[in-house]
Parts: structure tokens; C-alpha cells; sequence
């Protein structure tokens, strides 16, 4: 008989040991939010490249509320928020695709012996610079430090900088320089001086 009510006793108790252990991983997993094994707290680096990094992510987290604002934002602009969001897609690809490859690199090396530094520390500054104007040339890049360094002693306004916001702004380097106080004929010859510096650094590689 006392054999039997232990038997009972155990198994209620061992109900109860199942039950709370079960409440206790429910809660465990409500106050992690769901995470599980994933890591993934919600942070973290959104998926995609460039001006569509993140829009699909964000349209899953909205429940579809994302994909209308982009919806209403072109209904809006009369579709110029699209054409904004295109330029930035293919403004980004073409700057890519005028980052020099390491043969091309090669007719730098003189250049860049002028300057102290290396065609390769050039080229990674130039994908840099094209996060902000991603229509920017790496010869205009080359050019605007090439400048600056001649000029930049003699006037602290020039520096390589403010040449490349100039020509982010759609300006040319000569329209640049005259905007940052240097004359129209100095402006002419410092870029005649660049491109001879340039034409002999290219023969002595």
C-alpha cells in the first residue's frame, strides 16, 4: 500500500518537474524574442548592396508597410523618387567599374612616388571618394591630388577635398580652382602641369 502511494507521489511530481520546466523555456524564449539558435537579435549588417540594402528586410519587419511608403513616395514624386533610386543603382555600378584594375595601376606608380604613397592606397582612396560622388573618373581623382599638391602651398584653399566636392557638384576642375580664388590662367596651368607630370611619371614606369 505505501509502495503504491509513493509510486503516486513520484509520478505527480514528476508531472509537476515537466510542466515547469516547460513554463520556464516558453519564457526564456519569449524574453529573448524568438531568437533561438539564430543570433540574430534584430541588429546587425541589413542584407542587399548599395540604395537597396535593407528593403527587403524592412518590408518583412513592416508587414508589406515599407513596400507601400516606397509605393506612395513615387505616387508622390510623379516617379522621381524611382528615377533618384535608379541613378543612385547605376551612378554606384559605373563608379565600380572605373575602379583601374592592378595592370592598369601599373602607369600610376610614378605618379604615386610624387605623392609618397602607392597606386594602391590611391585606388582604395578612390573607392572611397565614390561613395560620395560615384561618378567621379580615377584620372579626375589622380588629377585633384595632383593639383592639390602643387598648388596647396602656395594656397590653403586648395586641397584635394575641396577639388573633389567641386566636381561633385558638377564642376570642372578648372571651374573648381577659379571658384576656390585661384585666376583663370593659373587655373590652366596648373592642370597644363599636371598632365605633363603625368605624361612623364607614365615613361619613367
Amino acid at each position: 500500500m505505501k509502495s503504491a502511494k509513493f509510486t503516486t507521489f513520484a509520478g505527480i511530481a514528476l508531472a509537476l518537474l515537466l510542466v515547469l520546466g516547460f513554463d520556464s523555456s516558453v519564457a526564456a524564449q519569449g524574453k529573448s524574442g524568438g531568437r533561438g539558435n539564430s543570433g540574430n537579435s534584430g541588429g546587425g549588417r541589413p542584407s542587399g548592396v548599395g540604395v537597396d540594402r535593407g528593403l527587403g528586410n524592412a518590408s518583412d519587419r513592416s508587414g508589406g508597410r515599407s513596400d507601400s511608403g516606397l509605393g506612395t513616395a513615387s505616387d508622390r514624386s510623379n516617379g522621381r523618387s524611382d528615377n533618384g533610386i535608379d541613378r543612385a543603382r547605376n551612378g554606384r555600378q559605373n563608379g565600380m567599374n572605373n575602379i583601374p584594375t592592378d595592370n592598369e595601376l601599373n602607369r600610376y606608380r610614378g605618379i604615386s612616388r610624387k605623392l609618397n604613397t602607392t597606386p594602391e592606397v590611391l585606388r582604395s582612396q578612390y573607392e572611397a571618394a565614390l561613395a560620395s560622388n560615384p561618378n567621379l573618373k580615377f584620372g579626375q581623382f589622380v588629377a585633384a591630388n595632383m593639383i592639390a599638391d602643387n598648388l596647396g602651398a602656395r594656397n590653403s584653399n586648395i586641397t584635394t577635398s575641396a577639388i573633389l566636392s567641386g566636381l561633385q557638384n558638377g564642376d570642372s576642375i578648372g571651374e573648381t580652382l577659379r571658384d576656390l580664388g585661384v585666376s583663370g590662367d593659373d587655373a590652366k596651368r596648373a592642370e597644363k602641369e599636371y598632365k605633363r607630370q603625368l605624361k612623364e611619371a607614365k615613361r619613367q614606369n
